[in-house]
Parts: structure tokens; sequence; C-alpha cells
């Protein structure tokens, strides 16, 4: 951990992000083309993600959702059109600062020691070291392994974890990195009902506090549920994004993932429910 904290320190001052206000652009993406394996990924797809809100990436498998979001990273490069968080390109900004601006949580969470399940929230940490915000380390790293209920196993060697609670020790530590701008790949994925509400509700807090988060979604449920935008993506298109109540209708589903769909309200809320159509 020190040595990971004097990769980031050892660079001189930084540029601290500026709090924005709620509403305004913190990430935009412009006609992106990307290419992996010389095979056309995304396709001219355009994204503005405001302080704020939640935006989830859904579509069926091989679509491009995890491609747009390393994208939007700028841990993918683009082979056309542009990404700029706070205002600059990720490639105009030096490593330690874009870390301070853009939060990545990916879909696999491995590490090749056994740090303890603290050490590895603590990670997310390093981007601050050396600067006024050091000092909040702890109380930091503290919130962020109770918010995603870790500090039970804090002591516990990260490989020796269940899959449910890699991912949200993975989630606690990009947390724990305070970042403005989150973006998360199926965060989801490996865990039961209480903690996938746990996360999108987290989810919804942090947009609350100002931040902008993006979420790749399989659950159409949990994006309607919680997402302010959905952006439904199909074979690299942007097909299409506005609220849940207006993008995710039958006729829409039904072709982007080739299966029928009743499209349902939730009792009590009102949101959309997909429920594929079945045969009696």
């Amino acid at each position: 951990m020190n040595a990971l904290k004097s990769l980031f320190s050892v660079r001189g001052p930084r540029e601290l992000p500026v709090p924005l206000t709620i509403g305004e652009v913190a990430l935009a993406a412009a006609e992106l083309r990307v290419s992996l394996g010389g095979r056309p990924v995304l396709d001219g797809v355009g994204l503005r993600v405001r302080t704020g809100e939640v935006v989830a990436l859904v579509g069926p498998n091989g679509a491009g959702k995890s491609t747009l979001l390393a994208a939007l990273a700028g841990d993918v490069a683009a082979a056309s059109g542009t990404v700029r968080i706070d205002g600059r390109t990720p490639a105009e900004w030096p490593a330690p600062e874009l870390a301070l601006r853009r939060a990545v949580l990916p879909q696999q969470a491995a590490l090749s020691f056994p740090f303890p399940v603290e050490e590895v929230v603590r990670m997310g940490r390093a981007p601050w070291a050396g600067t006024v915000r050091e000092d909040e380390d702890e109380a930091v790293v503290a919130d962020a392994m109770a918010a995603t209920e870790v500090a039970g196993f804090a002591g516990r060697p990260f490989g020796s974890l269940s899959g449910g609670e890699r991912a949200r020790v993975a989630l606690a530590r990009v947390l724990a990195q305070r970042a403005p701008v989150l973006l998360l790949d199926e965060p989801t994925a490996a865990l039961d009902l209480r903690h996938q509400e746990l996360v999108l509700r987290i989810c919804r807090e942090r947009a609350r506090a100002g931040d902008a988060v993006v979420v790749v979604l399989h659950d159409l449920a949990l994006a309607a549920a919680y997402a302010d935008r959905v952006a439904v993506l199909h074979e690299g298109r942007l097909a299409a994004e506005g609220p849940p109540r207006e993008v995710l209708t039958e006729e829409l589903i039904g072709r982007v993932y080739r299966q029928p769909v009743d499209v349902l309200r939730h009792p009590r809320t009102g949101a959309p429910v997909v429920v594929p159509r079945r045969d009696p």
C-alpha cells in the first residue's frame, strides 16, 4: 500500500477537482467508435452524464456496454470520437489527476497478493496521497466499508472471500476513492437480492450527494427502479436513451433482446417491470 501511495505522491502538486453544481455535465462522449481485435464494437455512440444522476447502460450480451464504460473511463482508446471528463479528454489528465475525477469498478476483482480486506479498500485512497485530503483516509475507508457491509470481515484475506463478498469489497474501494464520476461495470452480478438493492441504493445516494454515476446492468427491473436515465445499446449503437418509463417499452426491448416481453408497472412505485412473455 505504501508503494501504491508513493506512485501518486511523487508526481508533485495536483489540480484537485472543483465540485460541480447538480445538473452540470461531468462526463461527455461524442461519436465514439471503438474496435477490438479488428471487430467494430462501438459505432458512433454519444452520451452525456450530469452530476446528480444515475445512468444505466443496458443491452444484450455483446452490445458494447462494458466497452463503452471502459472508453468513458479512458481505459480503452477510441478509433474516433471524443470523451471528456471534467472538461478534458482522459489523455489530457495526468494519471493521478484522472484518478481523482473518475473511479472505475471492473467486472472482475482479482488480486495477486493476499491483502486483507481493509487494505484493499484503502487502495482507493492512493490518489489522495500528499494532498490536503489525505487526513480523511481513515474516516473515508471506514464509511465505505460500513456502506457496503464489509467491515465485519475487514481483516480477512481478499482471496478467501466469496464472489459476492469480493464484489462488495471492490465497490468499497471505489467508494473510498471519492471521485465525482463513478463508472461501475455489473456491480450486482455476483450479489444476492439484498445486496443488489444495497448497491443500487448506494448509487442513488452518491448521485444525491452530487456524483455522476454510470452503471452497467443486466437486470432491467433494477435499471428501471434506480436509474434516472437508461441507455439501451444494440449492436454497438445507442438504440434509445431517456427516462426508464419512456425507454423500456415492449417494442424496443422485444426487438433489441429478440425476446417478446410484457412491460408491467410495479404495484408500489409504478416503475416499469419487464417480464419475458411465456406460453401458459
